[in-house]
């Protein structure tokens, strides 16, 4: 790898300077996840069964965290879950009273959005939603990310931020349903104010474990969904949209400047 390879931010760097957590492991549970893959099938640090748990860290979670020079991330290897939305907003609280800028990303659940948006009003400026919402079609949804809310809830949690006057964006990241990613982006721009951001599904051959037809018949799907034919032909629909953003992803694919700077979420 050269010198200048080695300066293209990638993944979550591209949006924050620092990614924060409290918990090992997501109930979620979903197929593609880098944490669960690294955790479970790299590492084999625990079984694939335990990941379903979420075993806060209460050390994370207690932690004075300092002022970040630049957009934080939380949380990064888990989604924002009742069982452990105490300790949640605990770490919130904490890297806002440092004066942080937090990115909350999470694939939403309505009873933890609303509590969000209400401990936290009086902070909404230090506070960007960025609500991951990868298809409307619930059995893709029910496949890919078993354990997560369905699409409808997931477009409620963000009409509920938007409504409370917090700033508010989307992940598509990775898109399940490209045939789809035009018109869903049109279903959810209306309350977006920041930016949508549009992704593939990487190291798909790798992360996602394939043992039944159905699995593969999954995989094969996504893959040709976002070969470089279909990727160009997405972003010729939506290139002009002034919300839309790409993740490198996308941008090595049409021929976009990659970042070479954490954070700058743009």
């Amino acid at each position: 790898m050269s010198s200048e390879e080695k300066t293209i931010i990638r993944g979550t760097r591209e949006w924050a300077v620092a990614n924060i957590d409290c918990c090992t492991g997501c109930p979620h549970d979903c197929r593609y996840c880098y944490a669960r893959y690294d955790a479970v099938v790299r590492k084999r640090q625990i079984p694939a069964e335990s990941w379903r748990q979420c075993v806060v860290r209460q050390e994370d979670v207690n932690r004075t965290y300092p002022l970040y020079d630049g957009q934080v991330m939380f949380p990064a290897t888990h989604d924002i879950v009742p069982e452990i939305l105490d300790d949640c907003i605990t770490v919130i609280a904490r890297l806002l009273q440092a004066g942080n800028r937090v990115l909350i990303v999470t694939k939403p659940h309505k009873v933890c959005i609303e509590r969000v948006c209400s401990e936290f009003s009086s902070q909404k400026k230090q506070i960007l939603f960025r609500l991951t919402i990868t298809a409307r079609n619930n059995e893709l949804l029910q496949f890919w990310e078993p354990g997560a809310p369905g699409y409808e809830e997931r477009k409620e949690c963000l009409h509920i931020a938007w409504s409370r006057g917090y700033e508010t964006s989307v992940s598509v990241e990775p898109m399940l349903d490209s045939e789809d990613v035009v018109d869903m982006f049109h279903d959810l721009a209306p309350f977006v104010t920041h930016s949508i951001w549009i992704g593939k599904m990487n190291r798909i051959d790798t992360r996602v474990q394939v043992a039944t037809a159905e699995e593969r018949e999954q995989v094969n799907r996504v893959s040709a969904g976002q070969d470089d034919a279909r990727i160009r032909k997405i972003y010729d629909r939506l290139k002009m949209e002034p919300l839309v953003r790409w993740k490198e992803s996308i941008k090595s694919v049409v021929g976009l400047e990659l970042p070479r700077e954490a954070g700058l979420d743009t």
